[in-house]
């Protein structure tokens, strides 16, 4: 395993290594080939690279033509363009028959949209695929779960839906540390007094926030949710049963996110009270990558903030 700079990079190397290995292995690009940075992939196969130009649209419908025939295809572009230019081919032509297409999309939340503003950050796309029946939803926290997850999704059957970010990713896990698909990870256990749940690219954020309240005598379960879909219910609930409140954290809308998800688990296997740390249903700007984050509530100390809440209505309901 190389080394890569990001989640891109990450993707780019291990969707290399499947092609070599695999002749099913396709790349369809929708003028995303440098964004990808999938250049040495075109170079290496050139048999295995589709380009269609920008049109996402036809790249779902390519990859899904493609899958009809036994192929694996991955299309790969800002997940934006995926999850709603390209919403109704992404439904219809690949989960609806159930298509084993690999839909990669970058620039995942505001955190990866430094730059180009709201056009291209995008905090609603997993909201948008959780509701599409029979697509596996993958939030890897760093460029090495990245990696790992990619190779995941190519051994298992049906459509597949990856958020990748822009390169400004911190890594959280060493490169050693396996990705379990449909599995959470408890990255810290300090204790049951709050439990709280992250995934993405802010979950180095969480990590900091645990070991800050850990200090400060609030010991955290800290949970890293990578697949959100389909979720880890049973385990997630024993999580919410030992500590009997939560938080979660998400660079994406709380609507239809990851708080939504462990909301509905608890709403159905063990109610708790649920602080939710997001993007709280507004239009955010450009601007630095994290200062963005905490302009718009996101911020460590948010988070730390958000699970004394949390702990202190615990202490009070006792």
């Amino acid at each position: 395993m190389a080394n890569y700079k990001g989640t891109r990079e990450a993707f780019a190397q291990a969707v290399m290594e499947l092609a070599a290995q695999d002749d099913r292995i396709l790349f369809v690009s929708a003028d995303s080939l440098k964004a990808m940075r999938a250049t040495a992939f075109a170079a290496a196969f050139p048999d295995k690279y589709i380009e269609v130009g920008i049109a996402e649209q036809n790249a779902v419908g390519v990859a899904a033509g493609l899958a009809s025939t036994g192929l694996i295809p991955f299309v790969g572009t800002y997940s934006g363009f995926i999850t709603m230019r390209a919403g109704e081919q992404m439904r219809t032509f690949a989960a609806y028959p159930g298509l084993n297409v690999k839909l990669v999309g970058i620039n995942g939340g505001i955190f990866s949209g430094e730059k180009e503003g709201v056009t291209h950050q995008f905090f609603e796309d997993l909201g948008i695929v959780r509701t599409i029946p029979g697509i596996t939803v993958i939030v890897p926290a760093d460029a090495h779960q990245m990696y790992q997850a990619v190779k995941a999704a190519a051994a298992i059957e049906g459509p597949v839906y990856i958020r990748a970010g822009s390169g400004r990713e911190h890594i959280v896990y060493d490169a050693e540390t396996p990705f379990a698909l449909g599995k959470i990870h408890v990255l810290n256990e300090y204790g049951k007094d709050v439990a709280l749940f992250a995934n993405g690219f802010i979950v180095n954020r969480a990590v900091e926030a645990a070991s800050i309240l850990r200090q400060q005598g609030i010991g955290v379960t800290l949970v890293d949710v990578p697949t959100l879909k389909p979720l880890d219910t049973k385990a997630i609930a024993r999580v919410l049963k030992d500590c009997g409140t939560a938080v979660t954290v998400e660079d994406h809308n709380i609507i239809g996110g990851l708080g939504d998800a462990i909301a509905k688990v608890s709403s159905e296997e063990c109610p708790v009270r649920i602080e939710r740390v997001g993007l709280q249903d507004v239009f955010p700007s450009s601007g630095a990558a994290e200062e963005v984050l905490d302009y718009y509530g996101m911020s460590v100390q948010d988070i730390v903030a958000a699970v004394k809440r949390a702990y202190n209505k615990k202490q009070e309901a006792l």
